[in-house]
């Protein structure tokens, strides 16, 4: 392998293994046990590296709480418009906000 291209793909990997484990440390945080998904452009662009164990390592990587980590279902969005029509039915429709939900 080219150095250049060495270089990169330390580079990369060491950015999916802080992705998986951000990305887990948020679902331990708040307790996503129904799931999490990953959106964002880098996700989908990048989607061959985070199915590799670097990524799945880190995110599980939460000492005593991994049986819990291990429960958690991951999806990561890949339509582009996913924003764009959240901002179209919040236009369309509104939002009920916690504060306007009767207690």
């Amino acid at each position: 392998m080219e150095k250049g291209v060495e270089i990169c793909q330390t580079a990369l990997d060491r950015f999916v293994s802080i992705y998986g484990a951000e990305a887990g440390n948020l679902a331990l945080k708040m307790l996503a046990t129904g799931g999490i998904f990953i959106g964002g452009g880098i996700a989908p662009k990048i989607l061959p590296e985070l199915r590799k164990p670097g990524f799945l390592d880190a995110f599980l990587k939460k000492g005593r709480m991994r049986h819990l980590m291990e429960g958690i279902p991951m999806k990561v969005i890949v339509n582009d418009l996913t924003a764009q029509q959240g901002a179209a039915r919040v236009a369309l429709f509104g939002v009920r906000m916690k504060r306007d939900m009767p207690a």
